[in-house]
């Protein structure tokens, strides 16, 4: 496992107090997830990016290939033109260099409003921290924060959220959860590890989860990154036709 990279990641957006935090903090990317931020540079276990992030929470990228007159970002939909756009810098990109050269677009499921759903959320104060595995011996600490339960097609389901206590530490930390699933479109259309989505933490007991917005582990691109397993009991019996399809390598 690389731990010599630095990761710098240019970001503006409306959330200065988060941006702030990272500024300080650096970028591991040996957490689970990741999220467009300002310049994060620091030395990182490779993972999956902490720099995607706030992604998840509409930033505005701002990146040096975005600024130059070349081919415009694709995407129907501003998380999908952010999250090419970083996928195209090569100062953020966990593509590999030959990919990146290629590169013109990830592929999405189409933007569907049936995949945006309200769920109710239910907070689990006993549980104890624990170390999540990984694709690797790295083993961060997290704890599970609550359960959320929703309806998609007509069928109920439930599944745990969990926070990084990795991150709760650091000074300026603006709580966020992370909620990874698996899905029957996983090894199909979408990447046979499962997806995440990082979510707002809730300050009662409703929570809009967003599967448009669920984006792949950084190993789904590039098998130097350290990745979280997504968790047994966060299986959905039903195809989520939302989010970031699997990725075709060059």
């Amino acid at each position: 496992m690389e731990t010599g990279n630095i990761l710098v990641v240019k970001l503006f957006g409306r959330y200065p107090a988060r941006s702030l935090w990272l500024s300080k903090r650096g970028v591991g990317l040996s957490a689970l997830h990741g999220s467009l931020l300002q310049s994060l540079t620091r030395a990182y276990q490779p993972a999956m990016s902490k720099a995607l992030i706030l992604l998840m929470f509409g930033l505005t990228l701002f990146c040096s290939s975005c600024s130059q007159k070349k081919r415009p970002i694709q995407g129907d939909t501003e998380f999908q033109k952010e999250l090419n756009a970083f996928f195209k810098d090569a100062s953020t990109s966990p593509l590999k260099k030959k990919d990146r050269k290629n590169f013109e677009g990830l592929d999405f499921f189409k933007f569907d409003s049936a995949y945006v759903v309200d769920a109710r959320f239910k907070r689990t104060p006993e549980e104890q921290p624990f170390e999540m595995k990984t694709t690797t011996d790295r083993r961060p600490m997290y704890i599970k924060y609550g359960e959320v339960t929703f309806q998609l097609k007509g069928e109920t389901f439930t599944l745990d959220v969990f926070e990084n206590l990795d991150y709760k530490a650091e000074e300026d930390y603006e709580p966020f959860l992370f909620l990874p699933f698996l899905d029957e479109t996983n090894g199909l259309e979408s990447y046979g590890g499962g997806r995440y989505i990082d979510t707002k933490m809730p300050k009662g007991n409703a929570l809009t989860i967003d599967f448009n917005r669920a984006y792949n582990p950084y190993c789904a691109y590039n098998d130097k990154y350290s990745c979280p397993i997504v968790p047994r009991q966060n299986y959905l019996k039903t195809r989520v036709e939302a989010g970031v399809r699997d990725f075709e390598k060059h």
